[in-house]
């Protein structure tokens, strides 16, 4: 079922996914450096385009498993929010993302040709490796929350030049 808010945006959908485990020195983050594509050798999550007819949770599913190796399933996911990037000298790079943690899985993570993964600490998680609007809301869904918000970059395509919503932090 499509929201109204989704059918009005004209901008690709898009899902990424924080699969979290406890290590040996408290909880991780499961990131990968990208390897081709919008952020090449940015860290991110698993993630990617929605294909047509295919829900978020579907995405994800796939996304995972074809990024890093991992069957999640999809009760295992764990809503939580919506991103708007916005990239008014870059409109083609602008999409609509939902973020999902998932702290359950089958399989270890591989490399793939889009990613290369690796376990971090949440607590040293380099944001500066990452795309910039990651800082202000990632921190918080890592640590159990949610967010629901607009960035709009800058001129140079990788620095935030404004947000709005909630569960955003300065």
């Amino acid at each position: 079922m499509t929201r109204p808010d989704e059918s009005k945006s004209q901008h690709p959908r898009v899902v990424v996914v924080y699969l979290l485990r406890d290590g040996a020195d408290g909880p991780e983050v499961l990131l990968g450096e990208k390897r081709r594509g919008l952020g090449t050798g940015r860290l991110v999550g698993p993630g990617g385009k929605r294909e047509p007819g295919e829900s978020a949770v579907e995405t994800a599913v796939r996304e995972v498993r074809e990024e890093v190796g991992l069957r999640i399933g999809a009760a295992d996911l764990e809503a939580r929010g919506t991103l708007d990037y916005r990239f008014p000298y870059r409109p083609s790079w602008s999409q609509v993302s939902d973020v999902f943690v998932c702290r359950r899985w089958q399989g270890d993570p591989t490399g793939s040709d889009e990613l290369e993964p690796r376990w971090i600490p949440v607590d040293a998680v380099p944001y500066d490796a990452m795309w910039d609007d990651a800082r202000y809301w990632l921190p918080g869904v890592l640590d159990g929350g949610s967010v629901r918000a607009r960035f709009t970059f800058a001129e140079d395509d990788a620095t935030v030049a404004g947000f709005t919503g909630t569960g955003v932090g300065g």
